[in-house]
């Protein structure tokens, strides 16, 4: 509110999770890791321009990027590491007693990628998330995010509940988005009916 009310469209230094939670779209519109890396920094910028706040969308575009090519996620594990600094050898179980809401980067986007890590389809990677508590929501958003492109797509009767809850125009645009992304209807996870 505050940077809306400055008349400015400046960024202001943040590095809280939004930058993360709606970069999705870069991970799955660019192609190599340097153009993922390059397009989440400059949309993050526009209001997360701290470093934090950059890293955590690249961290989150990269993912999604490495996961929807079929990198094993103990390579993209790695590589996260490697390259983020982030700790993502911790398990939920340790995780779960001490967390509490934390809105930032650093403090949620790790968290929401380990909620990732340790599930076997979409639907477990959100409840993963959703079980730490804190900012749940976002860090639904970012391991479904992620999880959709490594299991490759939201479950069927998911999608199908989503579909119900959406305006008809908003159903149209994920459709738009598919066709751009090069995913056909990516909305029914392998396996799925």
């Amino acid at each position: 509110r505050r940077w809306l009310a400055m008349g400015r469209d400046r960024p202001y230094n943040s590095f809280g999770n939004g930058s993360a939670m709606r970069v999705s779209a870069v991970g799955w519109l660019r192609h190599s890791v340097e153009e993922v890396l390059a397009e989440a920094a400059r949309s993050a910028e526009v209001t997360h321009n701290h470093p934090e706040g950059v890293k955590g969308a690249q961290a989150v575009a990269l993912s999604i990027l490495l996961a929807r090519t079929g990198v094993p996620r103990e390579e993209m594990r790695r590589e996260l590491m490697a390259r983020f600094g982030y700790d993502l050898e911790r398990r939920m179980e340790e995780i779960r007693p001490d967390y509490g809401f934390d809105e930032t980067c650093q403090g949620s986007v790790p968290e929401a990628l380990i909620a990732f890590f340790e599930a076997e389809s979409w639907e477990a990677a959100v409840r993963n998330a959703v079980s730490l508590g804190g900012d749940a929501d976002t860090q639904a958003c970012i391991a479904g995010a992620v999880a959709e492109a490594y299991f490759g797509g939201v479950p069927g009767a998911i999608w199908a509940e989503v579909q119900k809850r959406l305006p008809p125009d908003m159903v149209k645009v994920v459709g738009r988005f598919d066709t751009a992304a090069g995913r056909h209807g990516g909305t029914a996870a392998k396996g799925d009916p």
